[in-house]
């Protein structure tokens, strides 16, 4: 059973939807879309447990809406957590009946090795080497607000440890090669036998390795790997925003005697810009306009993250705090226009004249429902 399998004991992907697990296809798929769309990121800006829940909703129908995924899900779940972790049935080595389901001997010397912090070994399982998983590493990317938009593809140079450039992670020094365990062949594993139980644990001669170094490298001392400056290409999707956390699996650290890499886990800030502000996958722009624009309508000219200028139509009567959408003019999204009319705060005596001649000429009060005269 594969790790990602394991979680479908924890999860009831059905009530996560909101179906029953006799529901059709097309009930599945009509529930999912509909909660997809209440809980899309782009429809719930910062708001983290809609996020989180879309991101379930998500997982969910990854698997009850894919019908060979769905029958494999409805029998771990009929079998059971330690049936479906067994994955049902084994063949040779001697069985024990529990009831239920069949679970053989080597197997249960596996799972209990695995208490023990030991490796075991099935009828069916390969033994290897231990090998030590690299650490997971952090860093901070700070981007300029057109960059966080557009998304770009960048280089990081990270100081920490990476595979030894002498000996290429091996541990031996350049022109030798590490040879085989003689006292475990190879495995990094010693086996014992206790009755009907089988555990292992690690050869002490090549510390679970399952080869020697007899010419360990002077650089990193047969480690494999070195602390030093090490560059990393990241690609940065469109539309990332302050606070946000990406995984780049496999770039972290790198392991030890066989083992996997670790992760590295890049921190994004953005910069704010002088003019345009976010929400959802949008832009946002604030554009100050005159009164009488406002009151008579008017085509102004609005810029735009790209540097484009483009005309946009302020219809006659428009009041302050209208938003307007440009479609497409938002990088990814589009562009909201927020109009907002500017109150002078100094008249010359001409626009005073105006502005006087406009107040007498003006018979209806904004405020005559409040029954105050004007």
């Amino acid at each position: 059973m594969t790790e990602y399998e394991k979680d479908w004991f924890e999860k009831d992907y059905y009530a996560i939807l909101g179906v029953t697990d006799k529901a059709p296809s097309k009930e599945i798929k009509k529930k999912y879309r509909k909660l997809a769309r209440e809980l899309h990121p782009d429809a719930n800006p910062g708001d983290a447990k809609a996020e989180e829940r879309f991101k379930e909703v998500s997982a969910a129908y990854d698997v009850i809406g894919d019908e060979k995924k769905r029958s494999r899900y409805d029998e771990v779940r009929k079998m059971g957590p330690i049936g479906g972790g067994f994955g049902g049935g084994f063949g040779g080595g001697a069985q024990a009946n529990t009831g239920n389901f069949n679970v053989g001997m080597h197997d249960i010397g596996d799972l209990l090795g695995g208490l023990f912090n030991r490796g075991g070994r099935g009828p069916n399982r390969q033994r290897s080497a231990t090998g030590q998983r690299g650490a997971d590493s952090e860093a901070q990317l700070t981007l300029n607000f057109n960059d966080a938009v557009n998304g770009l593809e960048t280089v990081l140079t990270l100081t920490g440890e990476a595979v030894c450039s002498v000996c290429g992670g091996t541990g031996a020094e350049p022109g030798s090669l590490p040879s085989k365990c003689e006292s475990c062949d190879g495995s990094g594993v010693h086996d014992e036998n206790q009755g009907l139980f089988s555990f292992s644990r690690p050869c002490q001669s090549c510390g679970g390795r399952g080869s020697v170094i007899t010419a360990p490298c002077a650089t990193c001392a047969s480690s494999g790997v070195q602390v030093r400056d090490r560059d990393v290409k990241v690609r940065i999707p469109a539309g990332v925003k302050s606070g946000q956390k990406l995984r780049l699996k496999g770039r972290g650290a790198p392991g030890r005697f066989g083992g996997g890499p670790g992760d590295l886990f890049v921190h994004i800030k953005v910069e704010p810009h002088s003019l345009f502000g976010r929400s959802g996958r949008d832009l946002t722009l604030e554009m100050p306009i005159t009164f009488a624009e406002a009151a008579l309508g008017a085509d102004i000219e609005v810029p735009t993250l790209n540097g484009e200028v483009v005309k946009m139509r302020v219809p006659q009567g428009t009041e302050s705090g209208k938003t307007f959408r440009l479609k497409g003019r938002g990088g990814s999204g589009d562009l909201l226009v927020t109009v907002a009319v500017v109150v002078p705060a100094e008249l010359s005596a001409e626009q005073r004249e105006a502005v006087e001649a406009f107040a007498q000429a003006s018979t209806v009060s904004p405020r005559a429902h409040f029954g105050v005269q004007y």
